[in-house]
């Protein structure tokens, strides 16, 4: 085994960490586009900045709203994103499957379609929804992030990274794109170049946590532990991070030794 090899699959291990991460911080979501608000309740607090307990009271909330009313558009939109923070994607997708159905012509409806679909796992119907949504003559950056984000876990990288670029031009410096380019390049085993384009995106005002957790998980597959937790305990709790980083050197020694075993046998049969 050579040692692009043992570090492309170390990258890929790295982007299901990002997951994993996530769900200990309860810090970013797993819809790259729910960043909307929840109906209701005091504050009009976005998804993505909710904690537990706020996203299980919202749940709750906005399931009652959402069973009076399963027609309304706003309600299950709201609905459907909250289920995915709670990572419930199939009754997320089950959701939005039903509003689709009463607003078939709603861009803004196909495009959360699209993207409860591709959470679910339904990728090519994902990428066919999110391109039904679209506008050509004027085409909306999330709609484009969106899709090569799709196209990246379909393995299409060149095509995903020229959207993202396309996205760019429209919504320059935007933080959630360039950090979707930078996991592009994560998945693909180019760690200097992933970094690159998240400390840029991290580097931006409207950068979420979503985007300095992926960087923290950057940093930490190059080995710098202490980087990466310093750049995650910049928003999760001493604790939290120190957890997420000591997660993320066990799952790295698992990976080493396996491949120190997998060099092993390489050498004993040539």
């Amino acid at each position: 085994m050579t040692r692009a090899t043992s570090v492309s699959r170390t990258a890929r291990m790295g982007a299901i960490l990002a997951l994993g991460i996530a769900l200990s911080a309860c810090a970013s979501s797993r819809d790259q586009m729910s960043t909307g608000s929840i109906p209701g309740g005091d504050s009009r607090k976005p998804v993505a900045a909710m904690n537990t307990v706020e996203i299980d009271a919202a749940t709750r909330r906005v399931g009652s709203a959402y069973e009076r009313d399963p027609q309304d558009k706003s309600i299950g939109m709201s609905y459907a994103s909250i289920l995915n923070m709670n990572g419930r994607a199939d009754q997320a997708l089950a959701v939005m499957q039903q509003v689709a159905i009463s607003h078939p012509s709603d861009n803004d409806v196909l495009a959360a379609f699209g993207k409860a679909q591709a959470a679910a796992g339904e990728l090519q119907p994902a990428l066919d929804t999110i391109r039904r949504a679209q506008t050509p003559d004027m085409p909306d950056w999330r709609l484009l992030s969106a899709e090569g984000a799709i196209l990246d876990q379909l393995d299409r990288p060149e095509e995903a990274r020229a959207l993202y670029r396309k996205a760019l031009d429209i919504q320059p410096n935007e933080p959630s794109v360039l950090s979707n380019l930078g996991m592009s390049y994560l998945l693909k085993g180019d760690l200097p170049a992933a970094e690159t384009y998240l400390k840029t995106a991290v580097a931006q005002p409207e950068a979420d946590s979503r985007v300095r957790q992926n960087l923290a998980l950057v940093v930490g597959l190059q080995g710098r532990f202490g980087e990466a937790e310093q750049i995650a305990g910049a928003e999760l709790a001493p604790a939290q991070a120190a957890a997420n980083v000591a997660y993320l050197r066990s799952i790295l020694a698992q990976q080493n030794a396996w491949a120190d075993l997998a060099d092993r046998d390489a050498s004993a049969t040539n």
